[in-house]
């Protein structure tokens, strides 16, 4: 069953994006110095909420439907910055074909032809075996119909399942320990960052 078929009761699904930036200030004001995981790589600052158009062309472009909270967020409230770990990553920017960093690898990824419509196929926590051999191949396979929209750091990315049963979860991939665990929807993730 999806983690976002709607928000607890008492709890609007809608996302209120003055209330987010004003909590992200007050949060910015009780941290001058950063110290809060992250954030003196976000510093608690959102860019601007994305055109419904620009959602819809990423949609098109990838043959999937975001998961309504996720996609909610991104046109109401910001596109990209303040949020767990490192922040959230943005929908589409320009992928860095040189670049070093994991993340970017898994961005690519994500990208390729095919790979956010194929469902998730996992319901249940996946510990890989630390002494096999890593398979890119299998791992690409583990967490087709999901997309990267976090860096925890130390080889953990945080996934949003976009495609099949569980679109709207979110996933830990820790890939230094080969390990794929289930965590709440899009939108408790957030607020429970947000609201600590």
């Amino acid at each position: 069953m999806s983690n976002d078929a709607g928000p607890p009761a008492g709890r609007p699904r809608d996302w209120d994006g003055t209330a987010v930036r004003a909590r992200l200030g007050e949060l910015a004001r009780q941290d001058p110095q950063y110290t809060r995981f992250g954030s003196e790589e976000h510093r608690y600052r959102l860019t601007p909420p994305l055109p419904e158009a620009a959602v819809h062309d990423f949609e098109e472009r990838y043959a999937v439907r975001l998961p309504g909270s996720y996609r909610t967020f991104l046109t109401r409230v910001g596109g990209a910055g303040a949020g767990p770990h490192y922040g959230l990553l943005p929908l589409d920017a320009p992928l860095l074909v040189d670049s070093d960093d994991a993340v970017d690898d898994l961005r690519e990824q994500d990208r390729r032809p095919g790979f956010l419509a194929a469902p998730f196929p996992l319901s249940v926590e996946w510990r890989g075996n630390p002494g096999e051999r890593f398979d890119e191949e299998a791992e690409r396979a583990r967490v087709a119909g999901s997309l990267v929209i976090a860096e925890a750091g130390c080889g953990e990315f945080v996934r949003l399942v976009v495609t099949g049963p569980s679109a709207g979860q979110i996933w830990f991939d820790d890939m230094t320990w080969d390990h794929l665990r289930p965590g709440p929807g899009f939108r408790d993730w957030y607020l429970s960052w947000l609201l600590r």
